[in-house]
């Protein structure tokens, strides 16, 4: 074992020994500079240096899968068209594009297979499900059918039904467990800790995911030494994932990818400076 001089000891007190580089995720691609959902704003958010991309998706009435977080076509589109009720040939003529800028005029929806196309190697990808169970087999088919290892996906979703379904019949695949936090009058914040990890192994998920408002470190260690993973969205301030950095996050979204990335960045280089 190395001995460390006492200024070492010093510094690392500073650092959390757990805070080792969280992945970046583009939630819903670098959906700042580009339509959210699209191929166009998954391709910025590798130039921008991202990790992984985050991805909504849900199931058409002829059973393919599109990009989408809504349940209908109203925002990204101004046309409104529920998902589950209409074919992916009518959807594929809208443009989801003109509601963010001019310079995307005529994008269209993207399938789960043409987004599965532009993950590089190394990179990965967080598919939420916006749905119901009915998804799980097409899903299940497109990632069999896809080029990408099984560490390159994470499945994520609110639906503990669907986490546990999901986990059941694809145990190697990584799905988490999704949930934001509310206070109550009597100012206890909901879900507990214990309410969380009690619903973590009924589930058999492989790790929580959650907003970072009304979240502390405390619960962040008990999730992690109980053998799951966390992580943190959306996050789009340095100080914020700076701070989920140390209490070590595995991942952290974000819609502006590039900027949370090169701070982190920096922020290395600062503490190697010292």
């Amino acid at each position: 074992m190395k001995i460390f001089k006492i200024a070492s000891m010093m510094m690392l007190a500073c650092v959390s020994i757990d805070a080792e580089e969280p992945m970046i995720v583009a939630h819903r691609g670098a959906s700042r500079v580009a339509p959210e959902n699209t191929i166009p704003a998954f391709k910025r958010a590798w130039q921008q240096g991202a990790d992984a991309i985050e991805a909504d998706f849900h199931l058409t009435k002829d059973g393919h899968i599109v990009c989408i977080h809504d349940r209908n076509t109203q925002k990204v589109s101004g046309v409104n068209l529920v998902v589950r009720s209409v074919a992916l040939a009518e959807l594929r003529r809208l443009d989801v594009g003109l509601s963010h800028s001019k310079a995307y005029r005529g994008t269209v929806m993207p399938t789960i297979e043409e987004v599965f196309a532009i993950i590089p190697e190394q990179k990965s990808i967080y598919i939420e499900i916006k749905c119901g169970s009915e998804i799980i087999p097409v899903l299940l088919e497109e990632i069999e059918k896809s080029n990408l290892k099984y560490e390159q996906v994470v499945v994520i979703c609110f639906n503990k039904k669907i986490v546990q379904e999901l986990k059941a019949k694809a145990p190697e695949i990584k799905v988490l467990w999704l949930s934001g936090f509310k206070k109550d009058k009597s100012g206890n914040i909901h879900p507990s800790p214990e309410t969380v990890l009690t619903t973590l192994k009924q589930i058999k998920a492989d790790g929580f995911s959650s907003t970072h408002e009304m979240i502390d470190e405390d619960l962040i260690k008990k999730i992690t030494n109980h053998g799951y993973e966390y992580h943190v969205w959306t996050v789009d301030e340095a100080k914020v994932a700076r701070r989920f950095k140390r209490w070590g996050a595995k991942s952290i979204s974000t819609n502006v990818p590039g900027y949370i990335r090169k701070n982190l960045v920096e922020q290395d280089a600062v503490i190697k400076s010292r």
